[in-house]
C-alpha cells in the first residue's frame, strides 16, 4: 500500500498545473451542490500527506461539534450520498443531536483496522451529553478508500448510535415533577394541589346559529368573541373536541349547604348554572394549584405564574419548560427550588411501528419538596378577620422561641386568582385601589410612634442615665428643653404626676420619654440601637426592610434625639423586627431570632444575647403589665383577668413638616402573654395605618383583644 501512494503521488506531481486546476473546479463544484463540505479533502490533495481515517473521523466529529452537518456531508463517500441527499443528511442529525441538546461530544479512538483492500473500519468510543445525561457507548465507522488513495467516510444510521436504522427515531420524553406543597405547623395545607372548573365548548354540540351564544359566553367569561373563535379554529379542535376557554373557581358544595353560605360562592354557583344553559358548554374538574386561605395569606404564601420568555432565558439550564411555572411572590418565590422539583427526562429510540427500542439516557424525576411553616392557619385566619377592613399588618410569634405563628398583611387579594387567570378589569382594580392591597405591609418599615418606649427606657437604665424611681416632674401636655427650640414643643395627651418610669409608661408620656432620650445622649442612644439591629438585615427567610433612627448616619439634632425618644422623628422599624426586639422582656434581655420554617427538633436560637440585664428587662415589662392592668393604662381593653399580659401602645403622626396639620396617625399595639407557664405563649404586634379619627391606637387595641380572646379562649368560671 505504501508503494502504490508513492507512485500516485509522482504521477500527480507530473501532472502540474492540470492538478491544481482540476483542484479549483472541485472547489467550484463543492461549493455549488455540497456547500463546500469536500473542502478538507480538496486542501489535502494540495499537501503531501494524505490524511488517515482516524484523522478523518476526528475531523468528522470536530464538524458535529460545531453543528456543521453540511461539513459532515461532504466527508461521505459517494455511495452514501446516493442513498441520503445534503438536505435530508442535515436535517436528520441537526434534529437529533439539537433535539437532544447533545454537547460536549467526543470520540475516543480504540483501534483502526483493514480487513480488506481499500477498507479501513475505526473503532471508537463515543460520549456525550444530553438533555437526559451522560451518552456514552462503543461504535464503529467504515471508511472507504478511493482510485487516488483518498479515504470516505460509508455513512448510514448507525454511524449516529449504533443500533439505529433509517426508520428509526429519537425522541425525548418529559415526567413532570409534583410542585412540591407549603403546610402549615398543624399539617393544614397552604399551598398545594387543589381542583378548579374548567369551562370547555364542544363545537360539534353548538347551535346551528351560534352567534347569540357566542355574545352571551363572551360576556359571561370576560372573553372576546374573537378570542373564543380564535380557540375553536386551533388545528386540533374537531367537531367532538371539548376546547378549554377559561378556568374558574370550584364551587364549595358544603359551603353552599351550610345555613350561611358565602355571597361568593352563590355567585360562583350562579354564574356556572348560566354558562351551562349555552349549547355545548361543559364543565369539568381540573387539577391546579390551590391556596386554601386565599387572601388570608396571600402576601405571606404568594402565587405561581406560567414562565415567559424572560424566565426562561433568565433561568436558562434550570429545568423550565415553556408549560412551567415560577413562584412569583411569598413563599412560592423564596422557596422556588426546594418546590419546584426535577423533571424527568428520557432520551430513547424509538421504531417505525412506535415501540421502544433502546432508552440511551434517562433522569427520574423528583417531586419538589414540601415546606412546613410556623405558622398557625388559624391564628392568621383570626387576626386577617379582626383587621381585613383596614390598612394593616400584623406579626404574631412564640416570643420564647422565636417562631412566628401569623404574618397578616391588609387589606389583601387573593392569590388564586393569579392561578385561574386574572382579568384585565381586576388587575386595574386591584393597582387602582388606593389601599394598596397588593402591597405587602410587614415587609415595610414605620414610625412606631410610643411602642418605641420600652426600647428608649432599656436603653437609659442601661446607659445609667435614666433613674426609673425619679420623678422627671409635671410638664402638663406640652414641653420644649428651652428657647433655643423655637416654636417646636414636645406635646402629650395625659398630664404625668409623678412623672417616673412606669407611671409614664402606663400614661403613654411623650415628654417623659425625650427628656429620657435627650439624657442618655446622642452616641449612647445610637449604640444602643445598633447593638438591637437598627441599620442591619434582619435574620429571617424574609428579606424586610432594615429599621433606622435617622435618614443621616447619625441623628443631627437635639429636637431629632428628643422625638426619637417616643418613636417619632425619623425612627422607622420594620413590625417583624419590633416583635423580635420585644422578646428580649420574657428572655431576660436575649432576642430571639424569628423562625419562618417549621422543624420540630430544631432548638430556639438567640439572635441578640443578653442586649440587656435580667433587671433593666423586668424593670421595663413590670412597667408594660401596668400598661395592661392598670385602669389609666392606655392598653386597658386588652385586660383579662386569667391571663397575665404586658404591652405597649403606640400612635405615630405621619405628616409632611412639624406644623402639618392634615396628616394622619399610625396606630400600634404590642402586646404578649408574660406568664412563662402559659400552655400557648403568645406576642402579638400589629399596626394600623389612619387611625387619627378611628379610635387611635386603641381601635388596634380592641382589635388585638378580639385576637387574643380567638387564641386564648377566657377560661370558665
Amino acid at each position: 500500500m505504501t508503494g502504490s501512494r508513492k507512485r500516485r503521488t509522482r504521477r500527480r506531481g507530473r501532472r502540474g498545473g492540470k492538478g491544481l486546476i482540476l483542484a479549483l473546479v472541485l472547489i467550484v463544484l463543492a461549493g455549488a451542490g455540497m456547500g463546500g463540505a469536500s473542502y478538507y479533502y480538496i486542501q489535502a490533495r494540495n499537501q503531501a500527506a494524505i490524511p488517515k481515517p482516524d484523522e478523518l473521523f476526528v475531523r468528522y466529529v470536530s464538524f458535529l461539534s460545531q453543528g456543521s452537518y453540511g461539513e459532515m456531508y461532504g466527508m461521505l463517500d459517494d455511495q452514501s450520498r446516493r442513498e441520503i441527499s445534503l438536505e435530508d443528511f442535515v436535517s436528520r442529525n441537526q434534529n437529533i443531536y439539537e433535539g437532544i441538546e447533545a454537547a460536549h461530544i467526543q470520540a475516543d479512538i480504540k483501534s483502526v483496522e483493514e480487513p480488506q483492500e481499500n477498507i479501513a473500519v475505526v473503532n471508537y468510543q463515543m460520549s456525550l451529553d444530553t438533555v437526559a445525561g451522560a451518552v456514552s457507548f462503543p461504535n464503529q465507522v467504515t471508511f472507504v478508500r478511493d482510485e487516488e488513495g483518498y479515504y470516505h467516510m460509508s455513512w448510514n444510521d448507525r454511524v449516529i448510535f449504533p443500533e439505529f436504522s433509517k426508520t428509526d427515531k429519537v425522541r425525548v420524553y418529559t415526567e413532570k415533577a409534583e410542585r412540591g406543597e407549603i403546610y402549615d405547623r398543624n399539617g393544614t395545607l397552604l399551598a398545594g394541589r387543589g381542583a378548579a372548573s374548567l369551562v370547555g365548548l364542544v363545537p360539534g354540540k353548538m347551535s346551528a346559529e351560534p352567534g347569540q351564544d357566542m355574545e352571551h359566553l363572551s360576556s359571561l367569561l370576560g372573553i372576546s368573541t374573537e378570542g373564543i373563535e380564535k380557540k375553536l379554529g386551533a388545528k386540533w379542535v374537531k367537531g367532538d373536541s371539548l376546547v378549554p376557554l377559561k378556568t374558574l373557581k370550584k364551587v364549595d358544595e358544603l359551603n353552599l349547604k351550610s345555613g350561611a353560605p358565602s355571597e361568593e360562592n352563590l355567585q360562583d354557583r350562579a354564574l356556572q348554572d348560566e354558562l351551562l344553559t349555552i349549547p355545548g358548554i361543559m364543565i369539568t374538574d381540573t387539577p391546579v394549584r390551590s391556596y386554601p386561605l386565599g387572601e388570608q395569606a396571600s402576601h405571606l404564601i404568594g402565587y405561581v405564574q406560567n414562565v415567559t420568555a424572560e424566565d426562561l432565558e433568565k433561568h436558562a439550564g434550570e429545568g423550565y419548560l415553556t408549560d412551567s411555572v415560577i413562584g412569583r411572590s411569598g413563599m412560592e418565590a423564596l422557596f422556588e427550588n426546594e418546590l419546584r422539583g426535577t423533571n424527568g427526562c428520557t432520551v430513547a429510540i424509538i421504531r417505525e411501528d412506535g415501540s421502544m427500542n433502546r432508552v440511551l439516557a434517562a433522569i427520574p424525576k423528583q417531586d419538589g419538596r414540601n415546606i412546613t411553616l410556623t405558622i398557625d392557619s388559624g391564628l392568621q385566619s383570626a387576626i386577617y378577620q379582626a383587621f381585613k377592613e383596614d390598612k394593616s399588618c400584623s406579626v404574631a410569634m412564640n416570643p420564647y422561641t422565636g417562631e412566628v405563628l401569623a404574618l397578616v398583611s391588609t387589606p389583601s387579594y387573593d392569590n388564586n386568582d393569579f392561578i385561574l387567570g386574572m382579568s384585565q378589569e381586576k388587575w386595574d382594580a386591584l393597582n387602582g385601589d388606593g389601599r394598596n392591597p397588593l402591597l405587602n405591609r410587614f415587609r415595610q418599615r414605620f414610625a412606631p410612634g410610643s411602642s418605641f418606649k420600652p426600647i428608649t427606657g432599656a436603653i437609659g437604665l442601661d446607659a445609667g442615665t435614666l433613674d426609673p424611681d425619679r420623678d422627671y416632674g409635671e410638664e402638663g401636655l406640652s414641653w420644649q428643653k428651652d428657647e433655643s427650640w423655637g416654636n417646636y414643643h414636645v406635646t402629650t395627651l395625659h398630664n404625668t404626676n409623678p412623672a417616673t418610669l412606669e407611671h409614664a409608661m402606663v400614661l403613654s408620656d411623650n415628654i417623659y420619654f425625650a427628656k429620657a432620650a435627650l439624657e442618655t445622649g446622642y452616641d449612647a442612644f445610637a449604640s444602643g440601637l445598633d447593638r438591637l439591629g437598627f441599620n442591619q438585615d434582619l435574620p429571617f427567610e424574609i428579606a424586610v426592610a432594615q429599621s433606622q433612627y435617622s435618614n443621616m448616619e447619625r441623628i443631627v439634632t437635639e429636637i431629632q434625639l428628643a422625638d426619637s425618644g417616643y418613636g417619632q422623628g425619623q425612627v422607622l422599624v420594620n413590625p417583624i423586627h419590633l416583635a423580635s426586639l420585644y422578646t428580649m422582656f420574657p428572655n431576660k434581655g436575649n432576642v430571639m431570632k424569628p423562625r419562618l420554617v417549621h422543624d420540630k427538633d430544631m432548638e430556639p436560637e438567640v439572635w441578640l444575647p443578653g442586649v440587656f440585664t435580667p433587671e433593666i428587662t423586668d424593670r421595663i415589662e413590670n412597667a408594660m403589665k401596668q400598661v395592661v392592668s392598670s385602669p389609666e393604662g392606655t392598653g386597658r381593653a386588652a385586660y383579662r383577668e386569667d391571663l397575665t399580659l404586658a404591652g405597649k401602645t403606640g400612635t405615630a403622626e405621619i405628616k409632611a413638616s412639624k406644623t402639618d396639620t392634615s396628616g394622619t396617625e399610625l396606630g400600634w399595639f404590642a402586646v404578649y402573654t408574660a406568664d412563662p407557664g402559659q400552655p400557648a405563649p403568645l406576642l402579638l404586634v400589629s399596626m394600623v395605618e389612619d387611625v387619627k379619627h378611628a379610635g387611635g391606637s386603641g381601635l388596634v387595641v380592641r382589635k388585638d383583644k378580639a385576637v387574643l380572646d380567638a387564641w386564648l379562649p377566657v377560661a370558665p368560671q
